[in-house]
């Protein structure tokens, strides 16, 4: 084997760079092993500096409370002068559901006559609340503000196929006065078990009440319906909750973690404890963005107040599955079309009505003004299909 001087030197180079690298890490291996424990130390030392914000039911509530309570208003309503003043506790147009009656002292002919709450949606003297709250058309109310500030209420749009109602005032009337309005969130992807916040006047005395509980159901369905009222559909999709809403919180808030309004306290059940209901805050911007494009509420009508019989129901008593008609508004297009209390309601257009996504409502809500729609009809045993032409819901 031949020496070769230049594979020597070529070694030796790269031997010599090796050596380097080696004396450099071991080096930089000292030097952490000296001051990485600092290092470290100081690190801690900052973080446990920086503060540390901890989240809690508690804190939630009160940051919603601080950010919402100054736009929930309190409704009241102005007894007529003269008239027979008897204690009761009236709840509402909704089946004993709804609502609040102050009760009332003979001699005070001036006090409140029914209380409710709202929340401010604009800047400009926007409220909305329930419809029932403002169920007289002939009375005269009054808005009273987180700051105590009174406002007389100037105008009431009425939602034919909702419960809801927008109020307007002046905000000019108290100078220095300034309307908070809410931020409104989505109630697209609400979950079972979301925490959630109530707020409103509760049994018409104690303002700015707040309660908590969680969204216990999503997609319920209560009967709505009064022929004398005019809004006689069903109220589908609403939100169950466990936060109690008592008589004089409707039309209140019900808002979520972030201090969005996700819902209008609407209902609470009588029969059980913290079972409470809530419109969908989404119901109400379709209905809100609907008033601002025609200055009222415009809706397909069809004036049926009726109750969905499921399957089971429907076998047990020998009827058609589908929207049982309970009565019929007069002068209303179902009356027109020849529809009668007792009838079940199957389909529309050839859609079958269901309890959660194709409700009577439901299906009305997607038509229009001036539609012509065939109704396929269960009565006496036999089915039948009968004509309804839509029209404009009444405001009331």
């Amino acid at each position: 084997m031949k020496f070769s001087l230049k594979r020597y030197n070529l070694f030796m180079r790269r031997l010599v760079v090796l050596i380097i690298v080696l004396v450099a890490l071991l080096g930089l291996f000292d030097i952490g092993q000296i001051y990485l424990p600092h290092l470290l130390s100081l690190s801690s030392k900052q973080t446990l500096s920086q503060p540390v914000k901890i989240v809690t039911e508690e804190s939630v509530t009160i940051q919603d409370v601080k950010q919402v309570g100054p736009s929930v208003v309190t409704i009241i309503e102005q007894a007529p002068p003269q008239q027979d003043q008897q204690q009761s506790f009236d709840m509402g147009p909704f089946g004993g559901m709804f609502g609040f009656t102050q009760p009332q002292d003979n001699s005070q002919q001036d006090q409140p006559q029914s209380i409710g709450s709202g929340f401010i949606v604009s800047s400009d003297g926007m409220i909305v609340t329930n419809k029932h709250v403002v169920s007289d058309a002939l009375g005269t109310y009054q808005v009273i503000t987180a700051s105590d500030k009174k406002y007389d209420v100037k105008k009431i749009y009425r939602d034919p196929l909702n419960d809801i109602a927008i109020l307007k005032i002046d905000p000019g009337q108290n100078i220095g006065d300034s309307l908070k309005p809410v931020t409104l969130g989505d109630s697209t992807n609400l979950q079972v078990g979301q925490f959630v916040v109530a707020i409103g006047t509760a049994l018409g005395e104690f303002r700015n009440t707040v309660t908590t509980g969680v969204i216990s159901g999503l997609g319920r369905g209560i009967q709505a319906g009064d022929s004398f009222q005019g809004f006689v559909e069903q109220l589908d999709n609403v939100i169950q909750t466990s936060a109690p809403i008592n008589p004089g919180n409707s039309g209140g808030p019900l808002v979520d973690s972030r201090g969005s309004v996700i819902g209008v306290n609407t209902a609470v059940a009588q029969s059980g404890q913290n079972i409470g209901f809530a419109l969908p805050i989404n119901v109400i911007k379709d209905s809100f963005n609907n008033f601002n494009q025609t200055g009222q509420f415009n809706r397909p009508y069809l004036g049926v107040a009726y109750k969905f019989i499921p399957k089971q129901m429907a076998v047990l008593n020998d009827i058609a599955e589908g929207a049982y008609v309970q009565s019929v508004v007069k002068g209303s297009p179902a009356e027109s079309a020849g529809v009668k209390g007792g009838d079940v309601i199957v389909k529309i257009d050839g859609q079958t009505i269901d309890e959660k996504n194709n409700s009577l409502a439901a299906i009305i809500a997607k038509k229009k003004v001036g539609d012509n729609i065939a109704l396929t009809i269960w009565r006496d045993g036999s089915t039948q299909d009968i004509h309804a032409t839509l029209s404009s819901a009444p405001n009331q």
